[in-house]
């Protein structure tokens, strides 16, 4: 981070990713952990985008970091992840060994246990209300876990759980250079908002990355919760992200209510969302699937009413 505490871009500006494919994992696997060297690897699609997941026969699973920024997380996930996993509600990767760099593979990669379960990108939820719930008692659950010792934010969480001033300069270029596409007037008043709701609470557990893609769906309901990679200890709003990127209306409020977020953890939470669509939007105008998926985020913030609105107790 930057003085002025902005996020340092350099960092990863000149970090390519590295070209990973099961030949690759078979390889690794065979040298490294011989005992599992018969089993079977097959590509799991979607396969991330910070790692490359490979399926290793039916009990396990693969992930390697796509590029150096991202290597940090494999120690954090395996350090971590074990001490987190009793004291939630639903299930979490639970990790079995770490693989070596080589010649071939410059990171530290993962086999972790495999969680059965589809990503709720395509997966057709039951009720999406109740699913909130889940998710946001998930998340209640995390915030309540000792955060002693726990990794603070930093490179290894792409800054989530720091102030959003991290990526200010970021998000008002990406509002400036979508001028005429997206109303950029409501965006600088949510985003000027959100900086404004600081946080002054006691750091506590976030996931990081409460995206779609890292919530398992297992007969229309919520299974598991993966991808721990961006996790940490700090101010929680950047999980708050999901109430925009997959809830509306009733899912919505359920899920602030459940999770009993305040005025100024919303509002920062929705700064949250709208800096990711608005970055992404910025690279993807082609009218692709990313696009669309921006637009509809960013429509979706700017509309919502629930920020002029007090967190509701649970009854």
């Amino acid at each position: 981070m930057n003085e002025d505490g902005s996020a340092d871009a350099a960092w990863y500006a000149d970090d390519p990713e590295v070209a990973i494919d099961a030949a690759l994992v078979r390889r690794l696997v065979a040298k490294q952990y011989p005992q599992w060297a018969q089993l079977p690897v097959t590509p799991v699609e979607p396969g991330g985008w910070d790692n490359r997941t490979f399926r290793l026969g039916d009990e396990l699973k693969v992930r390697l970091p796509s590029a150096a920024r991202y290597m940090s997380q494999v120690e954090k996930e395996h350090r971590w992840l074990p001490q987190l996993a009793p004291k939630l509600p639903l299930p979490i990767p639970h990790p079995v060994a770490i693989g070596a760099p080589d010649d071939q593979f410059p990171y530290p990669w993962s086999i972790l246990r495999w969680l059965d379960g589809e990503s709720a990108l395509t997966a057709q939820i039951v009720n999406l209300t109740d699913f909130a719930v889940a998710l946001a008692e998930f998340i209640g659950a995390l915030q309540r876990i000792d955060p002693s010792g726990g990794p603070p934010p930093g490179r290894h969480s792409f800054y989530r759980g720091a102030p959003l001033q991290v990526y200010d300069e970021e998000t008002r270029e990406a509002i400036r250079s979508l001028q005429g596409h997206i109303p950029s007037r409501a965006a600088e008043d949510v985003w000027n908002a959100a900086l404004k709701a600081s946080w002054r609470g006691t750091p506590v557990w976030f996931h990081g990355d409460v995206a779609a893609g890292n919530l398992l769906v297992r007969e229309g309901r919520l299974a598991a919760v993966i991808d721990f990679g961006q996790c940490g200890v700090g101010d929680p709003a950047c999980d708050m992200a999901i109430a925009w990127t997959l809830l509306s209306g009733q899912s919505r409020e359920a899920f602030r209510s459940t999770v009993r977020a305040d005025s100024a953890t919303w509002q920062r939470g929705r700064g949250w969302a709208l800096w990711k669509a608005l970055i992404t939007l910025a690279a993807h105008r082609d009218g692709d699937d990313e696009a669309r998926d921006a637009r509809r985020v960013i429509q979706w913030v700017l509309t919502d009413s629930s920020q002029e609105m007090p967190a509701r107790q649970p009854s």
